[in-house]
């Protein structure tokens, strides 16, 4: 299964037009948040639309640039991941909203704690046998990164992830996590066992990735590029 992996697209839909030939090669669409270009949050309603008429097959969440009330829109679209456990093609998908608390000037920035609970969900499934702790058939989408070393660096030495994020990668162990927020962050690493892309800014620099996703007999193994438009 191959995935189309985005993220921050900041009202830029010349952008997601110029991957329509993309869409048309991947069997979903990952989108890791930030609908909207900052302190403009009425760009993300075209940005949405835009993406609709993209694929068929949709998980997504919000971004800190975005209105926590477009997560209503995202609701009546059928593509919001945040704080749900969705299956497809034998894979579970769980998704973050919101970038961390900085400045407090963008509309979406939440506690660590607060973004970590949108996982809790997991812990129902667990409690109900469904899984044993470790979740090698999961996929996370979480606009706002764990800490790391290479995709929420933002300055030579300076990172704005979460330890309660990275700390939930290590113990969950799951297969693929998207990423995003921090532009300069983009790259791929692993946390333990977990395959981590941030691809960057869409809208801004034109940059986005590939994960596919292959059945085996152990189970699935997951590899990832970048891109750029």
């Amino acid at each position: 299964m191959k995935f189309l992996c985005i993220s921050d697209v900041h009202g830029n839909t010349k952008a997601l037009d110029a991957l329509d030939d993309v869409f048309k090669t991947v069997d979903a669409v990952l989108f890791a948040g930030d609908f909207s270009e900052c302190f403009k949050t009425q760009t993300a309603g075209p940005v949405l639309e835009s993406l609709l008429k993209k694929h068929d097959e949709i998980y997504a969440v919000l971004g800190n640039c975005d209105e926590p009330s477009f997560s209503e829109s995202l609701d009546k679209a059928g593509i919001n991941a945040e704080r749900t456990l969705t299956y497809t093609a034998g894979l579970a998908i769980i998704g973050s909203g919101g970038g961390s608390k900085f400045t407090g000037k963008t509309p979406n920035e939440r506690t660590l704690e607060e973004l970590q609970s949108d996982f809790d969900i997991l812990l129902s499934a667990e409690k109900d046998g469904d899984e044993d702790g470790k979740w090698h058939n999961l996929i996370v989408i979480s606009h706002n990164p764990p800490k790391a070393s290479t995709i929420d660096s933002f300055a030579p030495r300076m990172h704005a992830g979460s330890e309660l994020f990275t700390k939930f990668i290590e113990e969950k162990e799951p297969l693929f996590v998207l990423t995003g927020h921090i532009h300069e962050g983009v790259g791929i690493e692993k946390i333990g066992k977990t395959l981590v892309m941030n691809p960057g800014s869409l809208g801004e620099k034109g940059t986005y990735g590939i994960l596919t996703v292959t059945k085996t007999k152990d189970g699935f193994s997951a590899s990832c590029e970048l891109k750029k438009i």
